[in-house]
């Protein structure tokens, strides 16, 4: 692998994880609502594992090139956006900030992880990155075959994107836990920005449908 690339490809990884998105906001959620932020984290860095995957068995290309998949994956994934956002949004009036809450159930950690999960696989946007931006720093005349290099690269971002969103998740409850109507907007923003990310995403797709029935 050219260390040149890998090292250009730190750098891009580290600039689109730190780019405030879903991701964030979900962590931010986790970190304000969460006695543990740890299944938030594990469940968004596990969805970009299965991308990983795809990518690296070659299976994430097949499927973008098949006609109108991304675009019924955009659709769901902007559903799945919504329901999310609508239920942080529905939740911000009576949710307890407290630093000393109880211990979250292992039921909850594990929906919070599936949650988490599903936010990151059914994104679009990371299957794009993982099949038009990550090939571009493979080496196809490197010593190690192409699909482990991807699974290096891939492993990479999803290291990166875990340092980045734990240290989101911390940060909200250290500086926002002591200020329940502070948490309370955070929380209700971060609901308010999955709720607009879906919308855009949906409207993306729909507009277009719309348009074609109407001549």
């Amino acid at each position: 692998m050219n260390p040149q690339l890998f090292v250009a490809f730190l750098l891009v990884s580290a600039s689109l994880a730190c780019t405030p998105g879903v991701d964030w906001a979900y962590s931010i959620s986790a970190g304000l609502r969460q006695r543990s932020f740890v299944p938030a984290v594990a469940g968004l860095c596990s969805g970009y594992v299965v991308h990983t995957l795809l990518m690296a068995a070659g299976l994430a290309a097949l499927l973008a090139g098949v006609p109108g998949l991304l675009g019924w994956l955009t659709i769901a994934g902007a559903a799945y956006l919504l329901w999310l956002g609508v239920g942080t949004i529905r939740s911000w009036r009576g949710a307890s900030f407290s630093a000393e809450a109880g211990v979250v159930p292992s039921r909850t950690q594990l929906r919070t992880f599936l949650t988490g999960m599903g936010t990151s696989g059914i994104n679009p946007k990371g299957l794009l990155f993982f099949v038009a931006l990550v090939p571009q720093f493979v080496t196809p005349d490197a010593a190690l075959p192409v699909p482990v290099q991807s699974g290096v690269l891939g492993l990479t971002f999803v290291a990166l994107a875990g340092l980045v969103y734990t240290v989101v998740a911390l940060a909200s409850r250290r500086l926002l836990a002591s200020r329940p109507g502070a948490a309370r907007v955070v929380t209700l923003t971060s609901g308010i920005i999955m709720v607009g990310l879906g919308t855009v995403l949906l409207s993306e797709q729909l507009v277009p449908l719309l348009g074609q029935g109407h001549p």
